[in-house]
């Protein structure tokens, strides 16, 4: 009987296997690569607003707080997007003919919202809640990324999951006393400028969150008062470490095996 294929053919089909193989590797690693890139996380990317608000103006420039239009940051599972009459409290009396801000007037004048155009925008299967992270001691600055420095809002991080797990597995690095919760330029504790803290109250019989009961205080190590500081009780950190794992312990933070259950973001 003739032969169909040719001795060739064994070659041809184990190449045709391997390189099917590459292909499909090849495949994984290009979409693992495209669901990481800015073109899906838009990590990066500045949104054209209705106004074009700037950060680095009103918080560097002017000295504003974030509480000031972010009212239900510390209360409510969202931050909150100022009304329309957070603006006009200025620029009723500044700016009030300038046509960048021909949007603001306009809302005020008819009460309708101004259409923001969200710039952290987690998925809607995702659970975040703005008052536990910063009542227990997590900045602004660990998640929105130095907000002072930036003319036009972007997003500083991917805000995947993964990134999220990082830090869920290991909470102590972005950890802070609640008075530094607001300082974009807060850096930790170093060798030269250590961090000394010392719990004042006891906060499962006071109405206070448990990361208030802690009272820190950054010092230069030169500074006599950090040894009057050490004397009254206060402990001395000299790394984000060894900070992390003391506030870890006395804010109650729950462990990274706890932090890092499904259930703790998907509801």
């Amino acid at each position: 009987m003739a032969q169909v294929f040719d001795r060739s053919s064994n070659a041809l089909a184990r190449t045709s296997l391997v390189l099917t193989g590459l292909i499909v590797i090849a495949v994984g690693v290009a979409l693992n690569s495209l669901q990481r890139s800015p073109w899906v996380t838009r990590q990066g990317q500045r949104p054209d607003q209705p106004v074009p608000f700037s950060h680095k103006h009103h918080v560097e420039g002017l000295g504003l707080q974030c509480q000031y239009c972010h009212t239900s940051v510390e209360k409510s599972s969202y931050a909150g997007i100022p009304p329309t009459k957070t603006c006009m409290n200025c620029h009723s009396q500044i700016w009030t003919d300038a046509q960048l801000l021909q949007p603001v007037r306009d809302s005020w004048a008819t009460g309708q919202s101004i259409q923001w155009i969200k710039v952290h925008d987690l998925p809607d299967y995702v659970y975040f809640n703005h008052e536990i992270h910063v009542n227990k001691g997590i900045g602004c600055a660990s998640c929105h990324g130095r907000v002072d420095e930036m003319p036009l809002m972007y997003e500083e991080n991917s805000l995947q999951m993964e990134w999220c797990l990082n830090c869920h597995r290991n909470p102590g690095k972005n950890l802070r006393p609640t008075g530094e919760i607001y300082n974009l330029a807060w850096e930790g504790p170093s060798s030269e400028k250590p961090v000394l803290c010392k719990v004042t109250k006891d906060a499962e019989h006071t109405d206070v969150p448990t990361a208030q009961s802690v009272s820190c205080i950054e010092k230069n190590l030169g500074d006599p008062q950090v040894a009057m500081l050490e004397t009254a009780g206060y402990k001395k950190f000299g790394s984000q470490a060894d900070l992390g794992n003391f506030l870890m312990d006395k804010y109650h933070i729950r462990t990274a095996n706890e932090l890092s259950s499904c259930e703790v973001c998907h509801r």
